[in-house]
């Protein structure tokens, strides 16, 4: 995919439960056993973030609780994305909760 993807910064995701991720200097090998693809993730921050999607209600939060600048938001997007199209994330149901913030 080329371009940004804003959509995918208010969207909920988590990592694949096909898929493990094993720290590397450089950041992370990302496996899927289904599809038996090895992919790199080559920063640090980018694992970061996609260990935060799961406990995060969108990826603008993950990306905050990262570190990451706003002004690179656009460059995550586009390899979250490109995860999601190998299987490493995917989709989640928000949490819903209540008024006082309650998970319901």
């Amino acid at each position: 995919m080329t371009g940004t993807d804003p959509g995918i910064l208010d969207e909920a995701w988590e990592l694949s439960r096909s898929v493990a991720l094993r720290p590397e200097p450089f950041g992370a090998l990302a496996y899927h056993f289904g599809n038996r693809r090895l992919i790199f993730l080559k920063r640090p921050e980018l694992v970061e973030v996609v260990r935060n999607l799961g406990g995060s209600p969108d990826v603008r939060t993950a990306l905050r609780q990262a570190g990451v600048p706003a002004g690179q938001w656009a460059a995550y997007a586009v390899a979250l994305r490109g995860l999601a199209d190998a299987d490493v994330i995917r989709h989640r149901d928000p949490v819903r909760r209540d008024p006082v913030g309650e998970p319901l």
